[in-house]
C-alpha cells in the first residue's frame, strides 16, 4: 500500500508539471512600464511633499503652538513616528492577503490627505488649539478635546502611512516586466526616479513648506501639504486604466505559523540525508515566487514536508493536510523570512543615530546662530535636516556612476559590493556621525555660555555657533543612509518571496518604528536617571545647562556594539537562491509571473 501510495503521489506531481507546461490560458499581463511610471513617481513625489511637509517640523509645531515641553513633544513625535512605521506591518499584511497593492494604496492615500486637512484645522481655527505663550512664563496646556482632534489628524496619518510605505515601491515595481530586456532597464530607472523625487521632495520640504511653517503661518504651511497629498491622491486614479494590478496570494503569516505547526508536530521524525529528493515539493500553478534551492539552515522545519501514511494528497498533487505537510517550497519560502530577523534587528539600533539627527539636532539648532551672513534671515530650525538629503542625492550619482564600475571591475559582483557589506559600511558612517555630533555639541554649548548672542523663548542662551556647523553630522548621517538604507530596501525586496514583498517592504519602516520606540525610552531614561545624578540632567529643556553630547557618546557605543553584532549575523546570512553566504543572486535571475486581479 505504502508503494502505491508513493507512485499516486509521483504521478499526480507529474500530471501537475504537465498541465503547467500546456496550460495556456493565464491572463496576459500587458505591462505599461515607463508609461506608468508618472502617474506612480507622481504619486509618490506629492504625498513625500506632502507627509514631509507635515511631520518634518511637527516638532516644533508641537512645542510653539501646541505648548508642549521639549521632553513631551519628543516623546510624542517618536511614539507618532514609531507607530506610523509599525502599522505598515498591518498595511502590508492586509495589502498581500486580501485588498492587493491598488486598493490598499487608494485607500490610504485619501486617509492621508483627510489627516492632513485636520491638521491644517487646528492651526487655522483658534479655538483647536491653546493661546500662544511666546512671551509669558506660564503657558496654557491644551485641553482635552483640542488633543482629541489633534491625535485624530495624527490617526488618519497613520492609517495612510500604513498603506502607503510598504505598497508604493512594489506597486511602481509591479507595473515593469522582469522577464524582459526593457523591462529591466525600466525597473533600474523606476528605482533610481523613486529616490531622486523621494530626496527633492524631502529637500523642498525641509526647506519651502518648513519656511512657510516658521515664519509666515502654521495654517498655510499645513495647508500647502495638505493640497500636495490630494494631488498625489488625483495623480494616482488617473492612472487607474492602465496599471498592472497583482491578485493578492494569502497570508504569508498564516503560511509562516502552518509551517512551524507542521514541524513540530513531526518534530520526533528523521530528516532524509537528501531532503531536497525526497520532500514533499509541490509547486502550484501560476505561483508568483522564484523556485528556491534548499538550504540546511533551520533545517527543523524540513520536517514540515516530510510526507507520512497520515498525510494526504490532492489529485493535483497539493496537499490537503496543510497544517501537518507543507511543501518544501513553502518552508524554504518560510527561512527566508526567518533568515532575515536577525539583520532586521541590527538596523534598529542603527537607526537610533538617525532618529537623533531628525530630533535632537533641531533643538540644538534652536539654541545656535542661525542668521545667514549678515542678512538677518534665521534659517529654520527644522531646514538644517536638508543636509542630510543633500549629501544623499549627490553621493549617490556619484557612487553609481564612478565607485560602483570600479568596485564591479575588482569584486567581480554586479553590485560591486554586496548588499550586506554596504549596510555596514553606512553602520560604521552612523558611528562616527555620533562622535562629531559629540564634539559639536560640546562646542556650542561652550560657546552659548561664554559668548552667548541672544534667549531662546523657554530655553535659554543662543549659542555664537553657526548652525552650519551641524552639516558635518548630517553630511555624515547622509551618507550613512546611501549605503545602509537604501540597502535595506533593496534587502527586503530581494531576500523575501515575491508574493509577500509588500510584507518585506515594511520591515524597514517597522525597523524604524523600533527605533523611534527605543530611542524614546532612551530619552526618557537617561532624562530621568541623569536629573538626580552628580553631573545633572542630560537632557533639560535648556541644552546649555546639559550633557547632551554625553548622550551622543552613548548612543555612539551602542552603535559600536551593534557594529560588532551586524558582523556575526552577516558572516551567517545566506542570500536567497544561494547555497552559500557570500555570493548573492542579482534580480534578473529571480523571474516570475504575475496573478491579475
Amino acid at each position: 500500500m505504502e508503494g502505491e501510495k508513493e507512485f499516486h503521489i509521483t504521478t499526480s506531481m507529474e500530471k501537475n508539471n504537465n498541465e503547467k507546461a500546456v496550460t495556456k490560458d493565464e491572463p496576459e499581463v500587458k505591462h505599461m512600464g515607463i508609461k506608468a511610471m508618472p502617474f506612480v513617481i507622481g504619486n509618490e513625489t506629492f504625498e513625500k511633499l506632502g507627509t514631509t511637509g507635515t511631520s518634518s517640523n511637527l516638532l516644533v509645531y508641537l512645542t510653539t503652538v501646541f505648548n508642549m515641553k521639549s521632553i513631551t513633544a519628543t516623546t510624542l513625535v517618536n511614539v507618532f513616528n514609531g507607530t506610523t512605521n509599525f502599522a505598515t506591518l498591518l498595511g502590508a499584511f492586509l495589502c498581500d492577503t486580501y485588498f492587493g497593492r491598488y486598493k490598499t494604496l487608494g485607500f490610504a492615500s485619501i486617509a492621508s490627505f483627510l489627516g492632513m486637512l485636520v491638521l491644517t484645522l487646528t492651526a487655522a481655527v483658534s479655538k483647536l488649539h491653546p493661546p500662544s505663550c511666546e512671551h509669558n512664563a506660564s503657558c496654557t496646556d491644551a485641553t482635552p478635546w483640542q488633543l482629541a482632534f489633534l491625535f485624530s489628524g495624527l490617526g488618519l496619518l497613520v492609517v495612510g502611512a500604513g498603506g502607503i510605505r510598504p505598497c508604493n515601491l512594489a506597486f511602481g515595481a509591479d507595473q515593469f516586466n522582469p522577464n524582459t530586456e526593457s523591462g529591466k532597464r525600466g525597473l533600474d530607472s523606476f528605482f533610481n526616479w523613486y529616490y531622486f523625487t523621494f530626496t527633492f521632495a524631502m529637500m523642498v520640504s525641509l526647506t519651502i513648506i518648513v519656511y512657510v511653517q516658521s515664519n509666515v503661518s502654521w495654517a498655510w504651511g499645513l495647508a500647502i501639504p495638505a493640497f500636495m497629498m490630494l494631488l498625489s491622491c488625483v495623480l494616482f486614479f488617473m492612472g487607474s486604466r492602465i496599471y498592472v494590478k497583482v491578485k493578492p496570494e494569502g497570508s504569508a503569516l498564516t503560511s509562516a505559523v502552518r509551517v512551524t505547526v507542521a514541524a513540530l508536530k513531526k518534530r520526533r521524525l528523521q530528516i532524509p540525508e537528501q531532503p531536497w529528493v525526497s520532500l514533499f515539493n509541490y509547486v502550484p500553478s501560476g505561483s508568483i515566487n522564484s523556485k528556491i534551492s534548499h538550504t540546511d539552515q533551520f533545517r527543523i522545519l524540513d520536517k514540515a514536508a516530510i510526507i507520512t501514511n497520515e498525510d494526504k494528497i490532492n489529485l493535483d498533487g497539493s496537499t490537503a493536510t496543510p497544517w501537518k505537510l507543507c511543501s518544501l517550497q513553502e518552508v524554504e519560502q518560510v527561512k527566508c523570512l526567518f533568515r532575515v530577523v536577525p539583520i532586521w534587528i541590527s538596523t534598529i539600533i542603527y537607526n537610533v543615530a538617525m532618529v537623533q539627527q531628525q530630533t535632537y539636532t533641531v533643538f540644538q539648532a534652536l539654541q545656535s546662530d542661525r542668521r545667514l551672513g549678515n542678512t538677518g534671515f534665521k534659517i529654520p530650525a527644522a531646514s538644517y535636516i536638508v543636509f542630510n538629503m543633500l549629501a544623499l542625492t549627490i553621493w549617490i550619482p556619484i557612487y553609481d556612476r564612478l565607485i560602483v564600475p570600479a568596485l564591479r571591475r575588482m569584486t567581480g559582483k554586479e553590485g560591486g559590493i554586496t548588499i550586506l557589506q554596504k549596510m555596514g559600511f553606512g553602520m560604521v558612517l552612523a558611528i562616527i556621525t555620533m562622535l562629531v555630533s559629540a564634539v559639536v555639541e560640546e562646542k556650542r554649548r561652550s560657546l552659548a555660555l561664554s559668548h552667548p548672542i541672544g534667549i531662546e523663548d523657554r530655553r535659554g542662551a543662543i549659542s555664537s555657533m553657526s548652525g552650519f556647523w551641524f552639516i558635518p553630522q548630517l553630511g555624515l548621517i547622509g551618507l550613512s543612509e546611501a549605503f545602509t538604507v537604501i540597502a535595506q530596501v533593496e534587502f527586503y525586496y530581494k531576500q523575501v518571496p515575491e508574493n509577500i514583498r509588500s510584507i518585506g517592504g515594511s520591515f524597514f519602516f517597522v525597523g524604524v518604528a523600533m527605533s523611534n520606540y527605543f530611542s524614546s525610552g532612551l530619552v526618557t531614561i537617561v532624562h530621568h536617571t541623569s536629573k538626580g545624578s552628580s553631573m545633572g540632567d542630560w537632557l533639560p529643556e535648556d541644552l546649555n545647562k546639559g550633557k547632551l553630547d554625553y548622550f551622543y557618546y552613548m548612543v555612539a557605543a551602542l552603535e559600536l556594539l551593534n557594529f560588532g553584532y551586524f558582523i556575526v549575523v552577516s558572516r551567517w546570512f545566506k542570500y536567497k537562491g544561494s547555497d552559500d553566504s557570500a555570493s548573492e543572486v542579482g534580480m534578473e535571475n529571480m523571474q516570475s509571473q504575475k496573478h491579475l486581479v
